[in-house]
């Protein structure tokens, strides 16, 4: 007969929640905004709407479930806060969310004309900034799953292998890497696209501002 396994404790069942709701969050929900975006402006300038919704309106509140779960466990271990690693790039990733977010609004609603190539600087520091969170919060989750869980729970019930092997499916098998290189490919339908609507809206303007025939 097997060996008698205890259920989880609340302590634990609800670390193991922060652990499934953070990553959700940071490697399904916002590699999920970002590929849309990747994808959908290559086709549609209608892109910005999804690609908010999902990045905000869904991962967002995610997120912040994340952090309050974590900080709520911490507590209840009556270990200080922000005191190892896991703890601090957790902090960490929740102010470079938050940073993320800013700058994409602001980019929206802030219109700086006249860059080369018609995109300022902030468009690629928001675009390399999301993917740095994405590869932050891989090294985070691999932390969480093979380090802070026993640190944390003392290892009475180690972590489930399959949560390992999907960590390692998204991560070492490069799915998400994988789909944003297949968006890359699209760069220059893009900036084709990009370049003959700066053509369009020139000419339209041209066309405004120019004189005109007395009749």
């Amino acid at each position: 007969m097997s060996a008698f396994v205890p259920p989880l404790t609340p302590f634990e069942n609800k670390a193991r929640i922060h652990a499934h709701v953070a990553f959700f969050a940071y490697l399904v929900g916002l590699p999920l905004g970002i590929c849309i975006a990747r994808y959908l402006r290559t086709f549609t300038s209608a892109w910005f709407w999804p690609h908010a919704v999902v990045n905000f309106l869904l991962t967002g509140p995610l997120i912040f479930a994340a952090f309050a779960l974590g900080y709520q466990t911490t507590a209840a271990s009556g270990l200080p806060h922000f005191t190892d690693p896991h703890q601090k790039v957790g902090l960490a990733l929740l102010v470079l969310y938050l940073i993320q977010v800013f700058l994409g609004c602001f980019i929206h609603l802030v219109k700086f004309p006249h860059f080369p190539g018609g995109r300022p600087p902030q468009n690629y520091l928001h675009a390399v900034l999301g993917l740095a969170i994405v590869v932050l919060a891989m090294w985070q989750t691999h932390y969480g799953l093979w380090t802070e869980w026993g640190f944390i729970t003392l290892n009475l019930h180690p972590v489930n292998m399959r949560c390992r092997h999907f960590w390692l499916a998204i991560v070492v098998h490069q799915i998400v890497a994988s789909l944003y290189a297949l968006g890359l490919l699209l760069l220059p339908r893009q900036f084709r696209q990009e370049a003959n609507a700066r053509r369009t809206k020139n000419a339209d303007v041209g066309q405004k501002n120019s004189p005109q025939p007395l009749i």
